[in-house]
Formats: C-alpha cells, structure tokens, sequence
C-alpha cells in the first residue's frame, strides 16, 4: 500500500507524461509560412524608336528563366493621336509565353515624334502556364467582341488583344478580365470599335494567360470619374500582402471616341508591381461624359 500511495503523490502514470509531451510538442511547433503564388516577379519594359513615323512596335522579353504573366503598354509622345493595335503575348495552347509585342499606329497624320513602350510582368516559372486565343468574326460591322477562356481547371493570370485588318482605325474600348474581390478570373472579353468609319474586314483577337490555380488569385478595380474632360486616369491595386500579375481596363461612354495612352503596371526589375494605371484620352472631342475603369489581376505575394 505504502508504494502504490507513492506513485499517486509523486507523478501521473508514464502514459499520461508521454501524451503531455506530444500535446506541448504540437502546441509549440511553429507554423508554416504561407507559400508565394508567383515567386520572382518583376516588371520589365523595352520602347520602341522615337519618331513621326507611322508606325511603332517594341517586344519585352521576360529574363532567362522567367514566363509572362501580364502585360502592359505606354503611349510616349501622342495624346490620342495614336492607337494601341497589338499587345500580343507569345507563347501558346501548350507553351508558356515569355515576351510581349506592342505595336501602334497613328489615329491621323501626326507630325510629332513619338514611341511606344512594352511592360512584361515576369515570374519564376508557374505551373501550367499557357496563352490561349479567341478570334470574332471578320467583317465591316463597326463593333467586334470576343473572349478567351482558359481551358477547363486553370485561372487568368494575364492579358493581351490583337486587332486584324485596321491599321490605325480600330480601337480597344473593353480590354475586361472577370472575376471579382472573391473570385479568381478565367477569361477575358476584348471589344473594339472603328475609330473611323471603314469599309474594311476586320477583327480582334483575344488572350488569356492561363496557369493552375493560384493561391490568393482576384480581380480588382477602379472606376474612374465620369465627366467630359479630355484626358482622365485611374489607378487599380492589390489588396494588402497580393502582387500584381496582370491587368485590364474597360472605357464606359465613349464608341470608338476614347484611347487608352497609358495602360502601365508599376514595378521593376527588381520590384514585384503592385499596381496598374489606365489612362486614356479623347480620339476626336467628344461632348458626352465618359469613364475609364481599371482591373487588377492579383495573387498571394
């Protein structure tokens, strides 16, 4: 008896003590830190000539090593004078893309000197990424619209347009990733209007930068404020603790009357972008009030 009332004063059974320790154990381990989505990223850019010739085009590659998740674009010289005619990443249904082509023409004659910059925004290279395409129908009609849906199980990390048969007299009006604050994008719409009127076939082409499931991945935006001035901007960023992979805008008013100039993620080559400026000008005046809206395509930095 004396040995038994021993053990119940001096300790808990060696089972009880071993379970302790395991419940402290787990208690005290450190948790693990939550993962980057897109590792490495970084904006770079490349422009083109300066001059009044009337055309201008620059590709921006991503470094050795790193894919495309985004794109942007800059009109250096022409306040509406020019038109964004291709921001077309390469790559394809089974190959990621790695740079962007940017290619502009004057609206009208234009004397002035004038470049165009090209933005790729680069990661370490992310799972499943591919660029997909959708092409609208060719025609003379004054409006043309498609979208570009990632295969079934991957999200849009990314955009770009192209527009077929106008050199100068079409203009982007929706360049619009879905999506939302909780939901992560899969497809982009592009629409697009004669900036002048012609007789000729044209279409658009949509691209969407696709990639597995990334972890934290939204859409943002910005609506800008709706008046008749020439010139408006607005800027869309990520929530706290989100990068910037890729972007969108949509002008809400104007048909063919509105230029997107400054389509510009921030960043650099050694800073993740976090941000996207749009900003657009008046083609030709314009009385009514009109709007610009920016989209931001986020993940987990």
């Amino acid at each position: 008896m004396r040995a038994q009332n021993q053990t119940r004063r001096f300790g808990a059974p060696a089972s009880v003590l071993v379970l302790g320790l395991v419940v402290a154990a787990t208690v005290l381990a450190p948790a693990s830190p939550a993962s980057a989505a897109v590792p490495g990223l970084v904006r770079i850019s490349a422009t083109s000539v300066a001059d009044s010739a009337d055309f201008h085009s620059t590709t921006a590659t991503c470094p050795v090593g790193k894919v495309l998740t985004g794109t942007g674009y800059e009109l250096n010289g022409a306040t509406g004078e020019a038109i964004l005619d291709d921001l077309r990443p390469n790559g394809g249904p089974a190959t990621a893309p790695t740079a962007v082509t940017v290619g502009a023409y004057e609206a009208e004659p234009y004397a002035g000197v004038w470049s165009v910059t090209a933005y790729a925004i680069c990661a370490n290279p992310v799972p499943g990424l591919v660029r997909v395409s959708a092409v609208s129908v060719n025609d003379s009609a004054d409006f043309h619209s498609t979208t570009a849906t990632c295969p079934v199980g991957k999200v849009l990390t990314g955009t770009g347009y192209e527009l077929n048969g106008v050199t100068g007299e079409g203009v982007v009006d929706d360049f619009r990733p879905n999506g939302g604050v909780a939901t992560a994008p899969t497809a982009v719409t592009v629409g697009a209007y004669e900036a002048d009127a012609t007789a000729l076939s044209w279409s658009a082409t949509a691209y969407a930068i696709c990639a597995n499931p990334l972890a934290g991945l939204v859409r943002t935006s910005t609506v800008g404020a709706s008046n008749s001035l020439d010139f408006r901007s607005v800027l869309a960023g990520c929530p706290v603790g989100k990068v910037l992979t890729g972007a969108g805008y949509e002008l809400n008013g104007v048909t063919g009357e509105g230029v997107v100039d400054d389509f510009r993620p921030n960043g650099n080559t050694t800073t993740a972008p976090t941000t996207v400026d749009s900003g657009a000008y008046e083609e030709d005046a314009f009385a009514g009030n009109w709007s610009n809206t920016a989209y931001a395509i986020c993940a987990t930095a």
